[in-house]
């Protein structure tokens, strides 16, 4: 099949919308792109009926061998895994017009979530929620019946049921996120109780390359003492910026002259339930999405 340029430009945000949410890893998802690409150049054009049916099957499947591949590594890894960030240039809420691929399934909240799930559970629940295929259409990128597939998206959902709850209001996140940081630097305490979960978790990705927590930290004392730690060792040059990360406010966090980490957080009912402290260098690239999910049209 042909590949002209105006091809790539349309399908490669969708494939690499399926395989980043898939695997949570930028460099992996754009490494299938390229792959997926490279071979259906090799297929001739009279076998493919519907381009883009071909192509996310291609990608879901690529995506689903990695994920089995992968599992050892994951089990390997040293510390919590966090999925790698993604940027957006501007720090607001994302346009209501904007297409879908940058709303739903996105944050990391919702793809570490996605850890618990088997690897054909995780892509039903992806192209069923997020992307919107028919059944008929997730049993023919799975290869099954679509009662099977029913009944994989059903178990899918109620594994990952907890996520529903999550918000997603970006200006009220925004603002949750600020009066936080201010209490936190103030030491006001009675304001930190009241914007934390009693049951508050942190999870510190340092993939065993920098010093971070090794284990999740639980309960709202721990995790102050641990925020607080990392506060008292920062640099005279330290500052930080509020940007838009997966579609949420996040703190992205300079020191020494260097990116140092990126905060995200999981709200719910205006309280901070989880932080997500990524330190891993190799996932602190901050790759700017406008291109990934510019908007599709059909032929």
């Amino acid at each position: 099949m042909q590949i002209t340029n105006e091809l790539y430009q349309q399908y490669k945000p969708i494939l690499f919308s399926i395989g980043y949410r898939m695997l949570g890893s930028v460099v992996e998802a754009e490494d299938l792109v390229h792959e997926v690409f490279l071979k259906v150049y090799q297929v001739e054009e009279d076998k493919i009926e519907n381009v883009k049916a071909y192509l996310c099957k291609m990608m879901t499947n690529r995506c689903i061998d990695s994920l089995k591949s992968s599992r050892y590594k994951r089990e390997k890894y040293v510390g919590p895994w966090n999925p790698e960030p993604l940027l957006f240039e501007e720090a607001h809420a994302l346009d209501p017009f904007d297409n879908v691929l940058q709303k739903e399934g996105l944050s990391i909240a919702y793809l570490r979530m996605m850890e618990h799930l088997a690897p054909d559970e995780r892509a039903a629940l992806l192209l069923r929620e997020v992307f919107e295929f028919s059944y008929s259409e997730i049993a023919n990128v799975l290869e099954k019946k679509e009662d099977n597939c029913r009944k994989i998206l059903s178990r899918a959902k109620q594994k990952i049921s907890g996520i529903e709850s999550e918000s997603l209001n970006f200006e009220n996140n925004m603002s949750i996120i600020n009066r936080f940081i201010h209490a936190f630097e103030q030491q006001h305490m009675n304001i930190l109780l009241e914007l934390l979960s009693e049951n508050v978790a942190l999870y510190s990705d340092g993939g065993g390359k920098v010093k971070a927590a090794i284990r999740p930290i639980h309960s709202l004392p721990s995790v102050l003492a641990f925020l607080y730690g990392i506060a008292k060792k920062t640099s005279p040059d330290y500052y930080f910026e509020i940007k838009n990360v997966n579609g949420q406010p996040a703190m992205i966090n300079y020191m020494n002259s260097n990116l140092h980490s990126v905060i995200s957080f999981y709200i719910e009912g205006d309280k901070i339930n989880e932080f997500y402290i990524v330190m891993n260098p190799d996932k602190l690239r901050l790759q700017l999405v406008d291109d990934f999910f510019s908007p599709i049209t059909e032929n």
